[in-house]
């Protein structure tokens, strides 16, 4: 809130150098505010009485702005990448798969590793988690399972993470 929109009775006020100037009414508040040539803003709503200060809205803004630019440039996203199997998989095709999944983890993203089952493939879907195994056991250096196999539908998923 700022200006005139501030209907409380009584409000603690910080000047624009950031000195107490005490506790006043809203209206005297607002009148040293305009004397200032600046903006009177609450900043502390939910104490008491309400804190407010004289500064410039349109910094006070910025800088808020600026702020949390600078917290989202600090954070980290993690995204998940996928990498599908079939279960009659060959040595070689394993190990580009592998090599795939060791470069997605290395960048610090998350795997999915998912085996698809199609047609008669299904009966046999035991036979399967082996090749989830020896995927997991091949990245062991650098990951770890966070999710152990499990079956869903037509497919049976496993979730590899960085290494702490």
């Amino acid at each position: 809130m700022i200006n005139e929109q501030i209907r409380d009775r009584e409000v603690r006020l910080i000047g624009k150098d950031g000195e107490q100037l005490g506790i006043m009414s809203s209206r005297d508040a607002y009148g040293k505010a305009q004397e200032a040539g600046l903006d009177l803003v609450k900043i502390a709503p939910k104490a008491k009485p309400p804190v407010c200060k004289i500064i410039d809205y349109g910094k006070y803004k910025y800088e808020l702005a600026r702020k949390e630019k600078e917290a989202k440039k600090k954070q980290k996203t993690i995204d998940i990448k996928e990498v599908r199997l079939s279960p009659n998989i060959g040595a070689n095709d394993l190990n580009t798969k592998v090599g795939a999944a060791r470069k997605f983890i290395s960048k610090g993203n998350k795997v999915k590793v998912t085996l698809r089952f199609r047609g008669r493939e299904m009966a046999h879907m035991s036979n399967g988690r082996h090749i989830l195994d020896e995927f997991a056991e091949s990245l062991s250096d650098i990951a770890s399972v966070e999710k152990a196999p499990k079956v869903e539908g037509r497919s049976m998923t496993m979730f590899l993470s960085e290494k702490r």
